[in-house]
C-alpha cells in the first residue's frame, strides 16, 4: 500500500500535506494559492516531457482538493471585497 500511494503522488501524501500547511503561501493565502502553483508545475512538467512527475503533482493537487472540499484546510485565507 505504501509503494501505490508513494508512486501515485511521488511523496508521502499526509507529510506533502503537513508541509502545505506549514508553508507561508498556505498561511497567507490559503491552499488554493497552493494548488494553483502545482498545476503551473504539472504544466512546466507536460512541457518538459515529464509525464509521471505531472500526474504525481496534479495527484497532490487533488488531494489538497479534497481537503478543502472535507473542510480540512481552508480555500482562501484572503479578504473578500
Amino acid at each position: 500500500m505504501l509503494n501505490s500511494k508513494v508512486n501515485m503522488y511521488g511523496c508521502e501524501i499526509e507529510d506533502f500535506v503537513d508541509s502545505v500547511v506549514e508553508s507561508i503561501t498556505y498561511q497567507a493565502c490559503g491552499a488554493n494559492d497552493v494548488i494553483a502553483g502545482l498545476l503551473s508545475d504539472a504544466q512546466e512538467q507536460i512541457a518538459g516531457g515529464d509525464g509521471l512527475g505531472a500526474r504525481q503533482t496534479l495527484n497532490r493537487a487533488k488531494a489538497l482538493i479534497f481537503r478543502v472540499n472535507d473542510g480540512q484546510l481552508v480555500g482562501n485565507r484572503g479578504i473578500r471585497k
